[in-house]
Formats: C-alpha cells, structure tokens, sequence
C-alpha cells in the first residue's frame, strides 16, 4: 500500500462493546408499507422478523432506501438493489443513477465529454442513433433526458424503430416524437416488426 503503518483494522466503537457479535444483515426487497392484503410481507407468515422487531423494539431501525435518501433524483423514484447496495457501500449519500444523468445535463458536462466531442462530428452530415431504454419508469431509463438531448441534434435525422404502434403509444413515444416533429427534426416513421413464424 506504500506504506507500512497502514492498517485496514478499524478503531473501536465508542460504545458497542469488544467481544460482542454484531450481525448486519441486508434483505433485498424486504420494506415496510402498508399492511393490507396486497402486501406480500404483511400477510405471510415472519416470525424471525417478528421476533427481532418486537423484541427489542429500541434496536429496531427502518432505512428509507428510494428517492433522494439514496441520491436518485425525486422520492417517486424507486430504490433497487444497485442503489442500495452502492449507498451502504459508501456509507452517505452520493448521486447515482438517474441523478448522474440530470447532473450532467443541468450543467452541461455531458456535451463536454470525448464520447459526445467524437459524435458531434457526424452532426452535419450524419444520422444520429440513440441506442437504449426508452421509458417514464425512472428506474431504467428517462423520457424527459432524451428530451433534453433533442435541441442539440437539431439538424439530424431522427430514427425511431418499434416493434410496434402499441409500444410506441403505451410507453410514451408519441409524445418524444411529436416533440421532435416541433423542433422541424426529420423524425422516420416507427418500424413495425412481424413476429410470427413464417
């Protein structure tokens, strides 16, 4: 490490005492909602966590694991296991997701970065293709970040591709190409795919 008094122990507690087992333990997709018949937790049968959180109700502590608590960027946006795990990783509250994306949009880094510099170059001459989720779900993908993205590649040809109209409607990629067709963007028709067999 470079040097010889480092050490990866870490200092004693102020006040759990030494010698005593401490178990952290990280239930992925346990949470506390409301207890009515749609959830799942609430009317199975628990009676370890019952225990643990009736026993020592003092010890008993509930971590908000969605929203800005976790460093996405509204409390609509749900929490997953990536999240999660990255936060009590780091122990604070730091930007991920979603929120890396807003950041850099809002500031304008995003355009600054070699992989945008090296795309712009086919700007006056080339198709441009985004190639990825498109959706309102927040969890995965933004359709208000590929908004945002629309004014920059003002003199492109835009290419939607589907696999179908009923996609193209339910996930809300009228209102993304609508958008397009205001700006004066040459936005092609999506492409509707047959899957059946031949």
């Amino acid at each position: 490490m470079g040097s010889s008094d480092f050490s990866w122990k870490l200092p004693d507690h102020p006040k759990l005492p030494k010698g005593k087992t401490i178990a952290v333990v990280v239930l992925d997709g346990w949470g506390e909602a409301n207890p009515n018949e749609y959830n799942c937790i609430h009317i199975a049968e628990t009676p370890t966590m019952d225990s643990l959180k009736k026993g020592a109700p003092e010890h008993w502590r509930l971590v908000r694991a969605h929203g800005k608590a976790v460093g996405l960027p509204t409390e609509d946006d749900m929490g997953n296991s990536e999240v999660g795990h990255n936060a009590l990783g780091a122990g604070r509250i730091f930007a991920q997701g979603a929120k890396l994306v807003d950041l850099a949009l809002e500031s304008g880094k995003i355009f600054e970065g070699e992989g945008f510099n090296y795309i712009k170059e086919s700007f006056v001459t080339g198709t441009l293709h985004l190639i990825g989720l498109l959706s309102d779900g927040g969890v995965h993908s933004r359709l208000d970040q590929v908004q945002l993205l629309l004014p920059i590649v003002q003199q492109n040809r835009i290419v939607i591709n589907t696999d179908t109209e009923l996609f193209l409607a339910e996930t809300g990629l009228v209102s993304v190409e609508h958008q397009m067709r205001e700006m004066g963007l040459d936005v092609k028709a999506p492409v509707e795919t047959d899957k059946k067999a031949e």
